[in-house]
């Protein structure tokens, strides 16, 4: 065996160990709440509010609660995020504003959720008197989610081929025809990638939504936007802090909807992706 073989073998092996020191932790932290939690779960867990103190019933609420907030945060985010990554790289200039804003938009997705909630709290609960509400926490989360969804998708349609922009123009299509039919189609894949990843981290924060949305004990479903709701990340903390004598295994089931609900979100994400890549042509 020669010199550069074995160096290529002893990157692989070192590559190995440390990616599996990166998924282990993960691994076991699925495997110890799904252990402790799976026993917990029936029909009634998940379809029964809470009771008697949220030490019986179930989660429904609180499940439905989150589905409402994921789903404001991508209706908020989504079209804002996706528009803005085809103006940087589309329609914008090189120029000292737009280098700003593309550094903004990065050092964006390093601020702590805790600010973004206390942001929330003030433009959307304070100043724009929504209240802790839905629409409230949705607003918060989109804001939060934005520069994820921003990047990837900047990130996307730099990646599409400029020949697939010079041939579109070349035949006298418009600058926006290029971009709705020649460049957003392939780039669909990195923007749901970015999407997913955002709306997984909205899904399982607790720090905004306890400033703008959370309710602590709330067992009936909304009735409009305006009302609070209760949220798996908040009803997590809740009862595995805040109630005294709670079941063990209620708090790991809780922790196992929620990681199944993400993991639920992914999986849609990646079969999306999958579709849309056959379509590639490069």
């Amino acid at each position: 065996m020669n010199a550069a073989k074995l160096r290529q073998q002893i990157a692989f092996i070192v590559l190995g160990v440390v990616t599996l020191f990166v998924i282990a932790p993960i691994l076991l932290t699925i495997f110890y709440v799904t252990k402790n939690g799976i026993g917990a779960i029936s029909w009634e867990f998940i379809t029964q509010p809470p009771r008697n103190g949220m030490r019986q019933g179930g989660i429904f609420p609180a499940i439905v609660g989150t589905i409402l907030l994921v789903v404001g945060t991508m209706l908020f985010s989504l079209p804002l995020g996706v528009l803005s990554a085809i103006y940087l790289v589309e329609y914008a200039r090189d120029n000292f504003f737009t280098r700003l804003v593309k550094l903004s938009v990065v050092n964006l997705s390093g601020i702590p959720s805790i600010v973004y909630g206390l942001f929330g709290f003030t433009m959307f609960v304070l100043f724009l008197r929504l209240g802790t509400s839905i629409l409230a926490g949705s607003l918060t989360l989109a804001i939060m989610s934005l520069p994820v969804i921003i990047t990837a998708t900047k990130e996307a349609l730099e990646s599409v081929p400029v020949s697939f922009r010079e041939i579109s123009l070349s035949l006298g299509a418009t600058k926006w025809q290029t971009v709705r039919h020649c460049v957003l189609p392939y780039a669909v894949p990195g923007i749901l990638t970015g999407t997913v990843l955002s709306l997984g981290r909205a899904a399982g924060e607790t720090a905004p939504i306890l400033f703008t949305v959370a309710a602590f004990y709330l067992p009936r479903l909304p009735r409009s936007l305006f009302d609070q709701v209760m949220a798996l990340p908040y009803h997590l903390y809740v009862i595995s802090t805040q109630v005294p004598n709670m079941p063990a295994e209620l708090s790991f089931a809780t922790g196992f909807v929620l990681i199944a609900l993400v993991f639920l979100m992914n999986l849609a994400s990646i079969i999306l992706r999958a579709h849309y890549r056959k379509k590639r042509l490069w």
